[in-house]
């Protein structure tokens, strides 16, 4: 966690409500870090349903191969968070702290280790002393309060340099329901399903299936379109709770993702995990710039995804936008090495809505001052048109600087 906030940090950071059925707390247990709070417990009133998405990388941390088991049953009751320690390459020494640290949750929370659902994050390989959670977790399950939601997001942080909060409050059926969700998130940051971790929860009654599909769905242009670094962590995990608290106020209970009741609910859930998303864009480590990567014209949406990807984990295309400049010769080579069909002679690329280069050549209209001027501000988009269909897809990133190497550098010092 930087002492020095990201100078991309939102200047507004929302009061996070209370949800019906969630009660938080926090503690320093010394995992890793010392003299700062890392890990985070929140409870669950029973019947709170869970869905979940995580990493597709071959070799997963223990926590993910316990939450995907445990997904199984649909119900939570409690969720365990520590940073510093990604429980991660660790054999069997990882399962068994997965193991434990259920079991001491479970007893802690007067619930079954089933229903117990972990994540951790942090250095890789190391083994995690789950020992260490021993009386902090009876401690935390007596202190949990419904609020907290900010020290909650603190405690999962680890090279971040803000907490990662967002909230919305909908219509479902005649009730008022309300979605807060977290995330943690700065370097090893191309996903495949999600964020490093990030937590959604709900009071909304949503069945355990439903919740699955509208998490699944929402994932794809929110959080699987976000990259830091084109490196996919071990442990990406994202959760999302609802503990249907809101039935006693006549929300209606969801069966189906796809019901028309939901539709104020699911463009809510979609926005929290696009706000999350671009948070943890903004906060990449090192980063001064956020980057948007549009590609239009592509033969398809994946195609243009796969082109958008290329571009935004070019550490060429990267320096050259920390350096503050518009080098569009480094977006054709990204765009020519994708494996996509591409034409040169049709390509067009545009910074911040100045087009720099069409037909395969620099714009005729191009000055030099004028786009540089541009490439100062903190905010760039790059913008590709291939002129080859109807193809379109919108990815994050960041610049790519010299704090990124100094933090990865001595990561592990």
């Amino acid at each position: 966690m930087s002492t020095a906030v990201s100078p991309l940090a939102p200047t507004n950071v929302p009061d996070m409500p209370q949800i019906a059925g969630v009660r938080l707390a926090t503690a320093a247990a010394g995992i890793r870090y010392k003299n700062r709070t890392d890990v985070l417990l929140a409870l669950f009133d029973k019947g709170t349903t869970v869905a979940g998405v995580f990493t597709k990388s071959k070799c997963p941390s223990a926590a993910v191969d316990w939450c995907r088991d445990k997904l199984k049953g649909g119900e939570a009751r409690a969720l365990v968070v520590n940073s510093g320690n990604a429980n991660a390459f660790t054999g069997k020494t990882g399962k068994q702290a997965t193991t434990l640290t259920a079991s001491i949750a479970a007893k802690a929370t007067a619930s079954h280790a089933n229903k117990i659902f972990l994540a951790s994050t942090g250095v890789i390989g190391e083994p995690l002393d789950a020992t260490k959670f021993n009386g902090v977790l009876d401690d935390l399950a007596q202190k949990a309060v419904p609020g907290g939601w900010d020290e909650a997001a603190r405690a999962i942080m680890t090279t971040d340099t803000f907490p990662k909060v967002a909230t919305a409050t909908v219509k479902l059926g005649k009730a008022k329901v309300t979605i807060n969700g977290m995330a943690k998130g700065a370097g090893m940051i191309a996903p495949d399903m999600a964020t490093m971790l990030s937590f959604i929860f709900t009071d909304a009654p949503i069945s355990a299936a439903a919740l699955q599909s509208l998490l699944k769905t929402s994932v794809d242009d929110t959080f699987n379109a976000v990259t830091i670094d084109g490196d996919t962590s071990t442990s990406d995990t994202l959760l999302a709770f609802a503990t249907g608290a809101a039935a006693a106020h006549g929300a209606p209970k969801i069966t189906r993702a796809s019901d028309p009741r939901l539709k104020a609910f699911t463009k809510a859930f979609h926005a929290i995990l696009a706000d999350l998303a671009e948070q943890v864009a903004r906060d990449g480590e090192g980063a001064r710039k956020l980057v948007e990567v549009v590609v239009e014209g592509a033969t398809s949406k994946t195609s243009a995804r796969k082109i958008a990807m290329s571009i935004a984990n070019s550490p060429l295309v990267k320096t050259a936008i920390a350096g503050e400049d518009a080098n569009w010769g480094r977006v054709v080579m990204a765009v020519g090495k994708a494996g996509e069909p591409a034409n040169r002679d049709k390509l067009s690329i545009a910074f911040n809505g100045i087009r720099v280069a069409t037909k395969g050549a620099r714009d005729p209209s191009y000055d030099e001052k004028e786009v540089s001027a541009l490439m100062k501000q903190d905010k760039i988009q790059i913008k590709v048109g291939l002129g080859l269909g109807k193809g379109r897809d919108r990815v994050l990133t960041c610049d790519l600087t010299k704090e990124y190497v100094a933090i990865n550098g001595d990561y592990r010092s």
